[in-house]
């Protein structure tokens, strides 16, 4: 049985890497690493499969939000930071015959003609319960419904 196309809200530091870096990238797919939160790591390693669909959100920039979509191309594999000393994101903890942190690949999907700001997502009512809208939501990785995805969306 086909399993059911998942929902998500990937966030990046637009200084770090932007939509706009996702979309010059090499075939336009990039792995998406550095992910150091063991909730976040699960979601990748659990529940994130290929063929998901990603909302693209820009934080600690202005404007802070949603500026493109993103697809998921590979599922789960060991993120190959973590044994990089020049890293950023080395984990010296981290076993090679047990890797403790995980990656998938992204695609370009589309930048859109606006940031949709944060502002503009809690001001929406149908978003309401949206993770990325509540007071202390922090998590760089979140689900999102498909209802969500889509109200997100019609709002450019």
């Amino acid at each position: 049985m086909a399993r059911t196309k998942r929902y998500w809200l990937f966030k990046s530091e637009a200084s770090a890497f932007s939509i706009d870096d996702l979309a010059a990238a090499k075939d336009e797919t990039t792995p998406w690493d550095g992910v150091r939160n063991y909730q976040a790591r699960n979601l990748l390693r659990d529940e994130i499969r290929k063929g998901d669909r990603v909302l693209y959100y820009h934080s600690n920039s202005r404007p802070t939000g949603v500026a493109g979509v993103a697809r998921v191309v590979r599922d789960a594999y060991p993120d190959a930071t973590q044994f990089d000393p020049a890293s950023r994101y080395h984990d010296p903890r981290s076993p090679q015959d047990a890797p403790r942190w995980l990656c998938v690949d992204v695609a370009f999907v589309r930048k859109l003609p606006r940031v949709i700001e944060l502002s503009e997502l809690k001001a929406n009512p149908a978003l309401a319960d949206m993770m990325v809208t509540r007071r202390g939501a922090r998590l760089s990785i979140q689900p999102v419904t498909k209802a969500e995805y889509e109200t997100v969306l019609a709002m450019v």
